[in-house]
């Protein structure tokens, strides 16, 4: 959209978005020459905020240009491309979300917008100083060649300040300014790769001719754990980076377990470090990252969801790997399915976008049959590795005894592998030592204040703790309803409480817990991975942070404790979920020459899922899971919103809700389900009531929704939030 000229003398009315929770741009009155992307600063409110100049118009209600505010400067970054911009449109509306909150995912904070400052540094200028104390000497050793930051030369030489400037003042030393954000080194495309298998080589050529020929849409590799899909995908990386000098790839991560060591192989494939960008870096990393992505010079990008808001100048491949996970989904703030956005991104600017799995979503399977997908397939494991022997323990007949977790075959099992000198691997996709602590004399159930949510015991920490709201107390010595002291027991189990049973029973065996409770940083996360990958443990007993994308080339035995866990509570993908986490965590085993087995324990050995894991039928379980979902018009043959109205103000709130219920207004193909009360009715202090809307394929469900909502009125104590096509139930 040109901009307006002709409302002040040598300005143009701009259209501007600020990253806020808005609808639309703001008009502002600017000089000529700025163009949509800019970032500039703007009055608003009283305060100076950075915004984006839009391609479009502000609100209707014109505002005399004589009123406007002037744009106060434009910043000295790259502006954003107008395939970003139009994505941020897309994505506002298709997740019915302020348009200005999505430009907020994109711009992250103001500080990446400054150029950095400089750091200073030094480096030794080949003289000599008069006096050369082993002091001096030391820091000119650091600092010759490469410039050095002073802070890092002072830390490696072990002097003061005051060294360094006195070798300045003697010459030996020149000041210089260095960049705290250095530009990434360029990826090698025509580095020689690992050697492939044909059936890796067969399905690498299909990928790099898709990039080749510039082709659109979506492309599921579906491959069984341990098939090499990364060195696959990879191949088509480097065909992305070799045929567009200024191309830049992205590949997605569902969480940073997976990314740090991932970093490593792609470095290794590529003789130079991709852009890392997750939670675990700090804010100048961060602000690198940006600021490389947004000039062009990151043209590897590896990171979690939020990596597909960086503002690329020539994005060219996105690769969703394990693009089945949950972990894609974000429930708070602006609620997305990054992996969706990924195939929406890529249709919007017509790239290709490979999405990969050992066990891939049903909404994928069925792209791929209804065409809409590209397919390619991975059946066997690379080299002389063979898939694991999956058997189910029937807990109802050979359960453990009252109080134990382990049933008599698991721990069997686990005898003849520590035996051979092998590994054991206990998973328990449940965190801390007891889900649910309750008192034995009155019942009562220990809770999160203000919420409907258990407290979970975390034994090693002596802690009550609330995984939703991040509540934590000690564990009270008494019962807080009836005061009966000692009578607050714990049950059930989690991690913790398996670790100790298996320590009682291998008291010998090098045991090692792993959770994200047990292993809260990156750095240490790593460090247990790294172990057990060099066969430093015997028994690991770990959540779901081992379940994925891990190498384990001495571990063969996988025992799940609690198969059952993630079928309850209704959810619509229940069993879905439940097949691919035991899948992914089975297929750990036997991934080198020695084979593996996987030993997994239910109470209903006979359910469909089950089943399909015990006769490696995936394709059975997912027909039936198909059929069941296709006569609900359940998704992906039917499309869900969520509206979930929340409010600490009961009676307001459901007056709310009974007011949202009369003004669904009636329409073919789509039905309006609630209010119900949400699962955890209440958290932090707040009520939460939920609506379902469920439509037909063929209907556009955000304008119904979008119609509907606007008949309402908010009232300012209850809070909405539109969920499209939810994951979560709670």
């Amino acid at each position: 959209m040109a901009p307006e000229t002709g409302t002040a003398p040598g300005l143009e009315r701009l259209p501007v978005l600020l990253p806020l929770p808005l609808f639309k741009p703001y008009d502002y009155l600017g000089p000529p020459g700025l163009q949509p992307g800019d970032f500039v600063a703007v009055p608003i409110g009283g305060r100076v905020s950075p915004g984006v100049v839009w391609t479009q118009g502000g609100p209707a209600e014109r505002i005399d240009g004589k009123k406007l505010k002037l744009v106060l400067r434009r910043f000295e970054a790259p502006p954003l491309t107008a395939e970003t911009l139009r994505f941020v449109e897309w994505f506002a509306h298709y997740n019915m979300s302020p348009v200005g909150a999505v430009l907020r995912l994109v711009m992250r904070s103001g500080d990446v917008l400054e150029p950095p400052a400089g750091v200073l540094g030094y480096r030794a200028t080949g003289m000599a100083p008069a006096r050369l104390t082993p002091q001096r000497a030391a820091v000119l050793a650091e600092a010759t060649g490469c410039p050095v930051p002073a802070a890092s030369l002072i830390q490696r030489s072990g002097v003061s300040h005051v060294v360094l400037k006195g070798l300045e003042q003697a010459g030996a030393l020149e000041a210089v300014r260095l960049d705290p954000d250095p530009p990434y080194a360029a990826p090698d495309p025509l580095r020689a790769s690992k050697e492939l298998s044909p059936a890796q080589h067969e399905s690498a050529q299909s990928l790099r001719r898709a990039v080749r020929e510039g082709r659109g849409g979506a492309i599921l590799l579906d491959g069984v754990t341990g098939s090499g899909k990364t060195e696959v995908y990879l191949e088509a990386v480097a065909e992305a980076l070799s045929r567009d000098p200024a191309a830049q790839v992205l590949i997605l991560l569902p969480e940073i377990a997976l990314t740090l060591p991932f970093l490593s192989r792609v470095s290794e494939r590529f003789g130079a470090e991709p852009a890392a960008w997750h939670s675990g870096i700090g804010s100048a990393g961060r602000r690198r990252v940006w600021r490389r992505v947004a000039e062009g010079n990151a043209r590897l990008v590896v990171g979690a969801r939020s990596a597909l808001f960086l503002p690329f100048r020539k994005l060219s491949l996105i690769v969703v790997d394990e693009e089945h996970d949950g972990a894609y989904k974000q429930e708070d703030g602006v609620i997305y399915q990054a992996r969706d956005m990924a195939v929406a991104r890529a249709a919007l600017d017509k790239f290709p976008v490979i999405l990969a799995s050992a066990t891939p979503s049903l909404e994928s399977v069925v792209n791929v049959d209804q065409g809409r997908y590209g397919y390619e397939r991975l059946p066997a494991r690379f080299g002389r590795a063979q898939l694991p022997h999956v058997a189910l323990i029937d807990m109802r007949r050979d359960g453990p005894a009252a109080g134990r977790w382990l049933s008599p075959i698991l721990v069997e099992g686990v005898n003849e592998t520590l035996a051979r000198g092998e590994q054991a691997l206990l998973f328990i996709n449940r965190r801390g030592y007891a889900p649910l602590t309750i008192c034995r004399r009155c019942g009562h159930r220990m809770k999160a204040p203000h919420s409907d949510t258990l407290l979970v015991e975390h034994r090693f920490e002596q802690k009550l703790v609330c995984h939703h709201t991040g509540f934590s107390m000690p564990k009270p010595v008494a019962c807080p309803a009836c005061r009966a002291p000692g009578a607050l027991a714990a049950c059930g189990p989690g991690v913790e409480r398996v670790a100790e049973e298996a320590a009682g029973l291998w008291p010998q065996a090098r045991l090692t817990t792993l959770s994200s409770d047990t292993a809260p940083s990156a750095s240490s996360m790593r460090s247990v991975l790294d172990a057990m990958h060099a066969g430093e443990i015997d028994i690991l007993v770990a959540t779901q942070l081992v379940a994925k994308g891990h190498h384990f080339p001495g571990l063969t035995l996988v025992g799940v404790v609690d198969a059952d866990l993630g079928l309850a509570g209704g959810d619509l993908r229940a069993a879905e979920r439940t097949y691919q986490l035991m899948s992914q965590v089975a297929g750990r085993a036997g991934r080198a020459e020695k084979p593996g087995r996987a030993l997994i324990q239910t109470y209903d050995p006979g359910a469909a899922v089950m089943q399909a894991l015990a006769s490696g039928d995936r394709e059975a379980f997912l027909a039936a899971e198909a059929s069941s979902r296709r006569a609900l018009q359940f998704p992906p043959f039917g499309r869900l919103v969520a509206v979930i109205l929340r409010s600490r103000n009961e009676r307001v709130l459901h007056e709310t809700a009974a007011a949202h219920k009369a003004a669904a207004p009636p329409a073919d193909g789509i039905d309006v389900w609630g209010p119900a009360p949400a699962p955890f009715y209440r958290i932090r202090g707040e009520a939460r009531l939920r609506f379902l809307v469920r439509a037909r394929r063929d209907i556009n469900v955000q304008a119904f929704v979008d119609a509907w909502l606007r008949r309402t009125k908010l009232p300012g104590s209850v809070r909405r939030a539109v969920d499209v096509d939810p994951y979560s139930f709670h």
